[in-house]
Parts: structure tokens; C-alpha cells; sequence
């Protein structure tokens, strides 16, 4: 389908990715794992044509349709929910637009003989052959199906989209690219904002999908449940694993084992044979040995290790200067937004909430999208006021906040550095480089725009301005979206040395166990205060996990695997219309020359499959050489092997693009 050849970004004097390529096939469910910046949004953007390659190009079949949904999107606004949907339908109501024009015109004329007229009559019957492949249900119906699918209720579709939080309005994108039925989904990081019931709904969807798919999340069993493939992309290049996430962890881990091993007994080889040569090289009776393996030497392709990105980031926060013992406090507090209308009632999120934080305390608010965990943050931060009851901070609170929408906050036009240079004071500023280091922006990525960075990048920068002062109270809402796995691990360690309060907005159990010793739960329009961290607070629920309490929040519950969900893509998806058959499809159909094609296709994949199976059995010997395995004859045959496998993938891909 889809063919990335020789492809290479370089921005300045970084190179992003460098010279990879790979084939997306019909039916591959691919997960595009590596570390924030590693390239993989950039990949996604040039695979659907809204960026473009320093060198080599992305072959896309012409008609394919491509559903991309960005990590970091523009919301429309001024349309309700079902309006903001049915624009999924555009192309189809231009179309029904034309062919009533037509119809319309085609009453008036009279000049039945014309070629005009006769222009119109085709232009109609290919109007009406186009609609009939489109139309599988009536747009309103689908258009439903998929927004209660995505946990949407029926009196919310005639709200407007800016109501709702971004977590919502994200849901309403991926109903939008659902509805277009698109040939292939690239998806980046579609689970962020998205509660955990409906990251189950999407996964269903996901494994029922009929198109091909390419995937970027940082949630291991999402990426399990849902890919059968795994790209790597580390320093520029990639590496290619036929298998989901956890497997490809454990064939990653031995590949760079036996890689090691080779690379170590090939050393060795080299080492001796320059110690022969060494020692008789002045020999008159072994000039020809010697000589035999100076030769072989020169010969010899030298195994190279692949490296490894081993960066992490570094994260202590600065100790917390004294508060007040009580550092916030809510009492009978009635939260939400205003009306926008005269004579519209306000929009109550929740009602009567009795809260304190008290000083060292770390709290987690939890519950599904839409039950004021935002809205209390907002307050909070004063961004936001109370509807009813009194909301304050203590004595000598200062507080540091992280917002969920850091693309709104963030400055695009800015650079790294000067970020934290425009709000940093004091003697801070002589170790912003440091503080970015921390980070991992180092050397000429300080200069890089805002606008050029990955979610997870302007995630690190965003946690980095909380550096700059020393805070006693941290509000994150959501710190954990977009970033990587081991960042994760790296900041949750850090909250738990953080001396001050912790206030924190999240639907990651295994972040916040061992994190929090406060839990307030946010259901069906009030607030619970919970003492314990996240385990006893799910034992109190009697839950096993935060999806659980998601599940029990909502009006309609997920009913786990077993059941089809409400919206789900068998019973509620919008029917796909069957592709057109490929020109290599069936043999019978084929010319002389595509047969010969086909079978030569069909020859190098078998014949790579024996070669790797080969490889394997090779780099098994040289990992622990047996007496009687010779290293020099394995190794020769290695690289033989490499080389040969190589050759014939690039042959495989130029004749598969032919077929």
C-alpha cells in the first residue's frame, strides 16, 4: 500500500531520521514506539502529505483515503456536536448538492440534442453511481451511532463544541475521521484526554478495523491489544519487529544480545588474527599465511553494535518554602461555567463540595472526563470562578501549575531557551541550561521553536518552568500525557521526594500508586473525599481498577470484552464499502508479466524467511560458540546472509510496488 523509501528529515544540522525505509501492507496494525522527539509525529505528518522530506518520498496509492488524527489539534467552534460530526459528510452532501443542481437545470433545458445537455446526463449518472458506494445509511443515523459510541448522550450532541472539555472534543475529531471510512488510520497518541472506558471502546474498534493502521501511544496493553507489528524508531533509524509491544521488547533485548556477542567474538577474531601476523610477519616460511589473513582482514565487514538512546531526564524539584497547614478550602462550592446566552442557566459541573488540602499532603482527583477535575483546577488557579460557596487558598501558597492544554499555554513562537529566560529571575537564570539539560534539551535543541516540538517534548519544557520557582504547591492536570514510558517512571519519583503539596488530575493507576495518600472522586455531579492512596481507594469501591470506576460512573456501562459495546465498529461503525480488487489480486486476472511478478514476490519471501531463519541459528552459535564452531566461517557466513537478505527485501519492495 503505503511505501517509505530512502527517507531522510533534517532540520539545520539535525538529522531526524535518516535514510529508513519500510512498507505498510492491507491489514497492518503497526505501532510506532520511541522515545519524545524520536521523529515519530513527523512520520505520521509525511505519510499523510502535511510535511515534506529533506530527501527520498512516501508513496501513497492514489484514492486512498487517510484518516490522521494529530496529537495536538485546533478545535472548531460555533457548531454544535452533531453539526461538528456530519462535516465528516462533506464530500458526500457536495455531491448531493451538484446532483440537484443538475436535475434542476436539466428541467429547464430543451436542447435535448446538445452536447452540453448529453455532458449533464454523465455527469449526473456518475453523481448517482458515486452516491450509491457512499451512502450506506443515512448520515444523521451514523453520525449518532458513533458520538454515543465515543460516550457522548443524546441531549449533549446539540451542544456546542466549546463546552465541552478538550478530552470531548478530541472524541469528536475521531468520530469525524470514523464516519470517512478511511482506507488507513494514523493515529497519534489517541488515548490522551480519553477516560479509560472509552480507550476501551476505541481499542474494540481498533481490533474490528478492517484498514491498516498506524499507532503511536505511550500505553503498553492499548499497544498489545491492538497491534500486530512494531516500528522503532531510536536516532534516526528504524527497526522493524513483526510483533506487538511486549514481544517486541523481548526480541529487541536478544537481537541487541546476540548483536553484542557477535560483535564481542568478532573482536576476538580480529584480535588474534593481528597477533599472528604481528609475530611472523618477518617469517620467511609463513609470509603466506600472513599474508592470507591481512587480506581477509581487509576483507572482513566489521559488525557494528547498534547504539542505543539511553537518555533520561534528571528531575528534583526545588524544596518548598513553608505554607500555611491549610493550603486549600472549599466549602459547599457549586463549580461550572456561566451562560453565554440571556436567560440560559449556568452549566453545573458539580455541587456542594466540602475540600481540604492540608500542607505536605499529596492528592489525586480522579473520575471520567466532564466531572470537574479541570474545572476544579481552573478554580484553583483563580482562571475560574466559584458559582456558589467559597473556594480559597491558604497562608503563603505559591502555586505551580500544569496545565492539560500546554499547546494553548506554550508560546510557539518561542524558542526552548527562551521560554524559561522570559519568566525566570534572580540567579535562576545562570542555570537554565542546566535545568533544560535536565530535561533533555540539550546542545542546539534550546533553540528550537516551540511550534517544531513534540507533545512530550512541550510536556518535558512545560515541567521544566516549574523548575524556575520554588512552588508548595503543584497542580498537574494530566502531566503524564504524551509522555514516554521511562519519563513517566522519572517524574513519579520525583513527586514522591517533592517536600511540598501535590494536587494531581490523572487516570493512571500505576502512576499514581505509591504517589498519593488523598483521593477525591468526582461522580454524577459531587465530590468524595477518600483518605488513602489509589489502592485503598479502589478497595473502598470494591474495584479492582480506575477503569472499573470509570465503567461504574457511566450512565451506560462497558460490558468488557465479551459484549459488543454501545457504537461498536460491528454493530455501529459506518458500513465500509468493499474496495475495489487489486490489480495482483487474482492470478487469474493477471498478464504473463505480473504473473511472473507474482511469483518472483512470492519466491523472496520465502527465501528471505530461510535466510532469517538461518541468521538466527548463526547468531545463536556465536553468541556461546561451541569447540568445534568455526567463529571466522560463522561470522563470513553472517554477513553473507545479511548482505543477501538485504538485497532481496529491496527486491521484494521494488516488485510488490509493481504488482
Amino acid at each position: 500500500m503505503i511505501s517509505i523509501n530512502s527517507l531522510t528529515v533534517a532540520f539545520g544540522g539535525f538529522t531526524l531520521l535518516d535514510n529508513i525505509n519500510f512498507h505498510i501492507s492491507e491489514n497492518d496494525k503497526i505501532g510506532l514506539v520511541g522515545k519524545n522527539g524520536a521523529g515519530k509525529s513527523t512520520l505520521l505528518k509525511l505519510i499523510c502529505g502535511q510535511q515534506t522530506p529533506t530527501a527520498g518520498k512516501v508513496e501513497v496509492p492514489g484514492g486512498m483515503a487517510i484518516g490522521y488524527l494529530p496529537q495536538i489539534m485546533q478545535h472548531h467552534r460555533g457548531r454544535t456536536v452533531m453539526e461538528e460530526a456530519l462535516t465528516a459528510f462533506a464530500k458526500l452532501f457536495e455531491m448531493e448538492a451538484q446532483l440537484e443542481a443538475i436535475n434542476v437545470e436539466l428541467a429547464e433545458r430543451t436542447d435535448y440534442e446538445s452536447e452540453a445537455y448529453s455532458g449533464l446526463i454523465v455527469r449526473m449518472n456518475e453523481l448517482n453511481d458515486h452516491l450509491a458506494v457512499l451512502r450506506s445509511d443515512d448520515p444523521n443515523v451514523l453520525a449518532e451511532r458513533t458520538l454515543k459510541g465515543l460516550g457522548f448522550k443524546s441531549e449533549e450532541l446539540s451542544r456546542p463544541t466549546e463546552t465541552f472539555s478538550q478530552g470531548w472534543n478530541m472524541r469528536i475529531e475521531l468520530a469525524k475521521i470514523l464516519l470517512g471510512s478511511p482506507d488507513i488510520l494514523l493515529l497519534d497518541e489517541p488515548t490522551n484526554h480519553l477516560d479509560i472506558e472509552s480507550i476501551e471502546w476505541l481499542e474494540n474498534y481498533l481490533k474490528e478495523y478492517r484498514g491498516s493502521l498506524v499507532l503511536i501511544s505511550h500505553d503498553r496493553k492499548f499497544l498489545d491489544n491492538v497491534t500486530n507489528r512494531t516500528v522503532e524508531i531510536m536516532l534516526g533509524h528504524i527497526h522493524d519487529y513483526k510483533v506487538p509491544y511486549s514481544q517486541y521488547q523481548v526480541l529487541r533485548a536478544e537481537r541487541i544480545a546476540q548483536q553484542r556477542a557477535a560483535y564481542e567474538n568478532q573482536q576476538r577474531m580480529i584480535e588474534k588474527t593481528e597477533e599472528f601476523i604481528e609475530r611472523f610477519r618477518y617469517k620467511p616460511t609463513k609470509s603466506n599465511q600472513v599474508q592470507s589473513r591481512v587480506k581477509a582482514l581487509e576483507k572482513l565487514e566489521r559488525i557494528e553494535v547498534d547504539i542505543e538512546d539511553k537518555a533520561a531526564m534528571t528531575v528534583k524539584f526545588p524544596p518548598a518554602p513553608r505554607s500555611g497547614d491549610i493550603v486549600f478550602k472549599a466549602a459547599d462550592l457549586v463549580a461550572g461555567y456561566p451562560s453565554t446566552k440571556p436567560g440560559d442557566k449556568p452549566k453545573v459541573v458539580f455541587s456542594d463540595a466540602q475540600i481540604e488540602v492540608m500542607r505536605g499532603e499529596k492528592v489525586a482527583l480522579v473520575g471520567r472526563n466532564g466531572e470537574g477535575k479541570t474545572t476544579l483546577m481552573r478554580i484553583l488557579m483563580r482562571e475560574l470562578d466559584p458559582l456558589d460557596g467559597e473556594a480559597k487558598t491558604g497562608y503563603n501558597v505559591n502555586i505551580g501549575y500544569y496545565a492539560q492544554n500546554q499547546e494553548d499555554v506554550l508560546d510557539k513562537q518561542d524558542t526552548v531557551f527562551g521560554t524559561l529566560d522570559r519568566i525566570a529571575v534572580g540567579d535562576i537564570r545562570t542555570k537554565l541550561r542546566d535545568i533544560l539539560a535536565a530535561f533533555l534539551f540539550k546542545g542546539e535543541d534550546i533553540d528550537k521553536k516551540v511550534a517544531v516540538l513534540s507533545g512530550g517534548e512541550r510536556a518535558r519544557l512545560a515541567m521544566a518552568k516549574l523548575m524556575l520557582h520554588p512552588y508548595n504547591l503543584l497542580a498537574l492536570d494530566e502531566p503524564t500525557n504524551h509522555m514516554d514510558i521511562l519519563s513517566k517512571d522519572i517524574l513519579k519519583q520525583a513527586l514522591k521526594r517533592y517536600d511540598g503539596t501535590l494536587s494531581i488530575v490523572s487516570h493512571d493507576r500505576d502512576f499514581l500508586e505509591g504517589l498519593v495518600d488523598k483521593v477525591y472522586e468526582f461522580r454524577d455531579g459531587r465530590v468524595k473525599e477518600h483518605l488513602g492512596g489509589i489502592n485503598e481507594f479502589l478497595r473502598s469501591r470494591k474495584i479492582e481498577s480506575l477503569s472499573e470506576l470509570e465503567r461504574k460512573n457511566a450512565s451506560q456501562p462497558a460490558q468488557g470484552s465479551k459484549t459488543q459495546p454501545q457504537g461498536s465498529p460491528k454493530s455501529q461503525a459506518p458500513a465500509k464499502s468493499a474496495p475495489a480488487p487489486a490489480p495482483g489480486g487474482n492470478p487469474k486476472f493477471l498478464s504473463k508479466e505480473q504473473r511472473k511478478l507474482k511469483n518472483r514476490v512470492d519466491f523472496l519471501e520465502k527465501s528471505i524467511a530461510q535466510l532469517e531463519a538461518a541468521q538466527k541459528e548463526i547468531e545463536t552459535h556465536l553468541q556461546a560458540p561451541g569447540p568445534s564452531d568455526d567463529i571466522i566461517e560463522l561470522t563470513r557466513k553472517y554477513l553473507e546472509n545479511k548482505r543477501e537478505i538485504d538485497n532481496q527485501t529491496e527486491e521484494w519492495l521494488e516488485l510488490s510496488q509493481q504488482l
